[in-house]
């Protein structure tokens, strides 16, 4: 595995470090015009865990992703993400704690008239990062998610597949601990998907905390990992 990516995620965290990353307590989110999208979540995720919540198209999946990462504030109860609480930060406090979570959305949201390593390379820039830390981050990124020889190429010229191993070089060049994949595979082909979830599957080996959101359950069943469902709101545990 790439040195730059096994730097932070992969050495071992401080004797006082908390083995649970994330955390939620009595959680709930109502929406102003009175939608409940979730009711009374309750969710410990430890270090190193790879999750995969399901559940039906508006259960809640995607709004639950956004209370990770602060761009949604839940109605009640706490949230606690990588020791910070992310509904309790503003501007660069929660900059900050953006810094440490990968994101992997399902339409790549990737910049059109830029190219594949402009695309990757956009985080880091916007991070303040030089361009030589810059480079030394970037080809273990491209490789991990093999689109090294992809590199110069433009979105339109990538399959469904390809762009989205794009986004995920893009979320996890910064090396974070944490990453989130809101139905990463909502787009792709069977082929595709494995290839991507496989991809996750990696990276949670080398340290990386993986929480996917996904309504595929045969991907599921073939990554034997624990699985909780949402559904009208409400968590539960299941088993395939």
């Amino acid at each position: 595995m790439t040195q730059v990516l096994e730097d932070r995620s992969t050495r071992r965290a401080p004797q006082d470090a908390p083995q649970t990353i994330i955390q939620l307590q009595q959680v709930s989110k109502v929406y102003p015009n009175g939608s409940q999208a979730l009711i009374d979540i309750n969710l410990e995720v430890k270090r190193g865990d790879f999750l995969f919540i399901t559940g039906p198209s508006g259960s809640g999946k995607s709004t639950l992703l956004k209370l990770l990462y602060g761009e949604e504030r839940p109605s009640q109860g706490e949230i606690v993400v990588d020791r910070d609480a992310p509904d309790r930060l503003r501007g660069d406090r929660l900059s900050h704690l953006r810094r440490r979570i990968g994101i992997v959305f399902q339409d790549y949201k990737l910049l059109p008239r830029r190219t594949v390593t402009e695309n990757i390379s956009f985080v880091l820039w916007a991070q303040g990062y030089t361009r030589k830390e810059i480079a030394r981050r970037l080809q273990p990124a491209l490789k991990m998610v093999g689109l090294t020889h992809k590199s110069d190429c433009f979105p339109e010229e990538l399959s469904g597949g390809e762009q989205q191993r794009v986004s995920i070089a893009r979320a996890i060049v910064g090396t974070p601990p944490i990453l989130l994949a809101d139905e990463p595979t909502g787009n792709l082909d069977p082929d595709n998907s494995w290839q991507v979830i496989k991809i996750l599957k990696k990276l949670n080996q080398i340290g990386i905390t993986v929480i996917v959101t996904t309504h595929d359950e045969s991907l599921i069943r073939l990554s034997n990992h624990p699985v909780v469902q949402i559904r009208d709101g409400r968590m539960s545990s299941v088993r395939y």
